[in-house]
């Protein structure tokens, strides 16, 4: 009888610790998804009315203009910190939310060609005839499509760890599961505070990569832009389900005819390097940059990019060329 009430008494201190700390997370958690949108209202993006719909951006700087794209589970602050670690002084970038991201709604027709159009449509708002564009993995789908359907209003194109066409190993899961993780700000924000190695993995740190505290830091800083995920859900399912396969329709590279800059490393383990160099192959004069390490997100390679960059756009959109 004696075991039998300690037995209880541990059962009970047991499942108060696990309460109390169950409570303890769920606080934590409401404090830092708090904070993660008061991040992104403070960042100042606006809405535009456009012939599209809607559109939200955000800009900063003076000169050429870039249109920057951001990737999967983006918006334009994540189109933010692109843009400030690959451009440097001299160029106005315009960095929106693409469709189904934070404040751009996700139109019935949506498809990486309605998006594309919606770009020029976000140009003639701002009255901006051409721009040169700057886009990463999933944004580069409808990126290469503005090049084929508005080459009179893209100056340049640069693709970084860009989608592709061709196979890629990144399965998807079915997507009644996807629909309900992604739309979780819980779940998402469990993953980033205390499964991070998992985070990594799904961001395209390659398996056994050593980081660097700078590589820690940059996993962190964009790792920001994803929390709170559910206003970026409607466009992160476009992107899996229908924008990214959408470039194995039949995209025809060989009539891109603008300058075109692809970067990629080759150990990248969500965007295929073969595939971003067969892709390079295709677009008449493109130049492919490679990198041997650093994963989806280049670790450790900011001053090469940063650089390649610079010297592709001083050539194609001339520093002080509005």
């Amino acid at each position: 009888m004696e075991r039998m009430r300690i037995g209880w008494l541990i059962l009970g201190v047991v499942g108060v610790l696990l309460v109390f700390g169950a409570v303890q997370i769920y606080a934590r958690y409401r404090r830092d998804i708090h904070a993660a949108r008061e991040r992104v209202e403070e960042l100042g993006s606006q809405i535009v009315g456009t012939a599209c719909g809607p559109m939200e951006y955000a800009e900063f700087g003076e000169g050429y203009p870039v249109l920057v794209i951001h990737g999967i589970f983006g918006g334009f602050d994540q189109g933010l910190v692109t843009a400030r670690a690959q451009l440097g002084e001299g160029f106005r970038a315009i960095v929106p939310s693409r469709f189904g991201y934070l404040r751009t709604p996700l139109p019935e027709n949506a498809s990486p060609a309605t998006q594309a159009d919606a770009y020029a449509c976000l140009l003639d708002a701002l009255g901006i005839e051409s721009a040169a564009v700057i886009a990463t993995s999933a944004g580069g789908t409808s990126a290469i499509q503005f090049a084929l359907r508005h080459p009179g209003r893209c100056s340049a194109l640069v693709l970084i760890s860009s989608n592709a066409p061709g196979e890629t190993e990144a399965g998807l899961p079915p997507k009644p599961l996807a629909k309900v993780l992604v739309r979780s700000d819980f779940v998402f924000w469990l993953l980033a505070t205390y499964f991070r190695s998992t985070m990594r993995s799904m961001m395209g740190v390659p398996k056994g990569f050593e980081l660097a505290p700078q590589d820690e830091a940059d996993i962190a800083e964009t790792m920001e832009t994803i929390l709170p995920v559910s206003p970026r859900a409607e466009g992160a399912l476009f992107d899996m389900y229908i924008s990214n396969p959408d470039i194995n329709t039949g995209y025809p590279l060989e009539e891109i005819a603008v300058p075109t800059l692809i970067v990629h490393a080759a150990d990248d383990p969500l965007a295929s390097y073969e595939n971003a160099r067969s892709m390079a192959e295709l677009i008449p004069g493109a130049r492919l940059v490679t990198v041997k390490s650093g994963g989806h997100m280049l670790l450790g390679q900011g001053e090469v990019v940063r650089a390649a960059v610079a010297d592709f756009l001083s050539r194609n959109a001339p520093v002080g060329e509005p």
